[in-house]
């Protein structure tokens, strides 16, 4: 197979599966949502996970989301090179976690990337972005459309762009998130 037919085929199968994540993302069903990116998405969804209505999911067989986190309205999440969001976690409306970009550097505009990771009790607030191969510590807090291009420390807490530190969180960290809402 040449290979302008190779990537032909790679760009249907993408905009396939980019089509199912978009059907997905409007049920208004918050059990039907999960139990299909589960078993047609492929993410790992720890239990009591919430992903609200109108998320963009790139890749979900490369999204694993921990016990009680919390996906907000339109958030993205990039799969691609990989993206582990730990436990009890909040992602706020229309956080984009983008896991593969565009080498801005590359004369053929080559793609580059590397996995996520997301702590325990992270908090990133809304219109966040974080990109490629960052590690946010455990309670770690990103301010509102903050951009992450590098590691944060656990409990640290960041704000602007580039997301700079301005901040520390308490460390006694205990909550249960549950906002499972019907029809969200």
């Amino acid at each position: 197979m040449g290979n302008s037919k190779r990537v032909g085929k790679y760009a249907w199968k993408q905009g396939v599966e980019a089509l199912i994540a978009d059907l997905i993302a409007i049920l208004p069903s918050h059990i039907m949502r999960l139990a299909l990116y589960r078993h047609v998405m492929g993410m790992r969804l720890g239990s009591g996970v919430t992903i609200y209505r109108g998320a963009k999911i790139r890749y979900g067989r490369g999204i694993t989301i921990g016990d009680g986190t919390t996906v907000g309205e339109h958030a993205r999440l990039d799969g691609r090179s990989g993206l582990v969001i730990g436990r009890q976690v909040n992602l706020s409306s229309e956080v984009a976690i983008w896991t593969l970009q565009h080498d801005a550097q590359s004369t053929s505009f080559a793609t580059t990337g590397g996995q996520v990771t997301v702590g325990d009790y992270a908090w990133l607030s809304a219109r966040s972005t974080v990109l490629p191969r960052v590690s946010i510590g455990r309670g770690a807090v990103v301010a509102a459309h903050a951009v992450v291009t590098a590691d944060v420390a656990e409990f640290a807490i960041v704000g602007g762009v580039p997301a700079k530190m301005i901040g520390v969180r308490n460390t006694d960290l205990s909550y249960s998130l549950d906002y499972r809402i019907p029809f969200m």
